[in-house]
């Protein structure tokens, strides 16, 4: 429905979930379903889910990347099998470690960064302000000057997500240009249509040898080979 190659991004990623919950006993992103559960305790809580669609994400997030970058991000996910212990993840609540786990992201995937890492940082904080307004209390008449309610906002959010939403809090953002999806390249283009002959291809090949080898079977059936041998001396006769 996303599209082929955010498809097979969603399979990947899917995989290094999987990867993550069998080493560690516990599925990623725990923190949000705890926090929905406390939301529903408080009295007129609104629960608000508020990063950026998935499909917006990652149709960036490829776009952004070059044919060469997205082969080697795939191949980095599907052979992902290195040890991760809870002390692994307590280790990377360290804000020094967090730092250099992301600069080495930036190095190396510099455009991947920046769609799935500061974009959503300005979104997440776009979001949360808007969260944050005051409130406006109901008047008993137009003549009653307006009051206003501090609003109380609880967000929760990755870890590496936190120095973004700071940097970012007191700028004037706008989220209309990180919202656009831009158009496929013409290597994802190219990719897409290899991708799919290369399937119809397999498919129409396989479909050809159980044919072939059924025909065959079937040929080879002594009733089969006798009701021919009729056929052939019916003319003669």
């Amino acid at each position: 429905q996303n599209g082929v190659m955010s498809g097979l991004m969603q399979m990947l990623l899917l995989k290094v979930s999987a990867h993550i919950t069998e080493q560690l006993g516990m599925a990623p992103g725990g923190e949000f379903r705890e926090a929905f559960k406390e939301a529903s305790k408080v009295p007129f809580c609104k629960f608000h889910l508020g990063d950026r669609p998935i499909p917006v994400t990652f149709k960036r997030a490829i776009a952004a990347l070059s044919f060469w970058q997205k082969v080697k991000l795939a191949w980095g996910l599907c052979f992902l099998s290195d040890p991760i212990s809870k002390d692994d993840v307590e280790k990377c609540k360290q804000k020094d470690l967090l730092e250099q786990m992301m600069a080495e992201m930036i190095g190396e995937f510099p455009d991947l960064h920046r769609t799935i890492v500061s974009e959503r940082d300005i979104y997440l904080t776009y979001m949360l302000k808007q969260a944050a307004k005051q409130i406006e209390l109901p008047r008993a008449s137009e003549n009653e000057p307006r009051k206003y309610l501090p609003a109380v906002v609880v967000g929760v959010v990755g870890m590496g997500h936190v120095p973004g939403i700071e940097k970012n809090w007191n700028s004037d953002l706008k989220i209309q240009e990180i919202m656009s999806v831009p158009p496929p390249s013409t290597s994802s283009k190219i990719f897409k249509f290899v991708l799919k002959a290369t399937v119809f291809g397999l498919l129409g090949y396989g479909c050809y040898r159980i044919g072939h080898r059924t025909v065959q079977f079937v040929l080879s059936m002594p009733a089969t080979q006798s009701y021919l041998q009729r056929l052939t001396e019916v003319p003669q006769q």
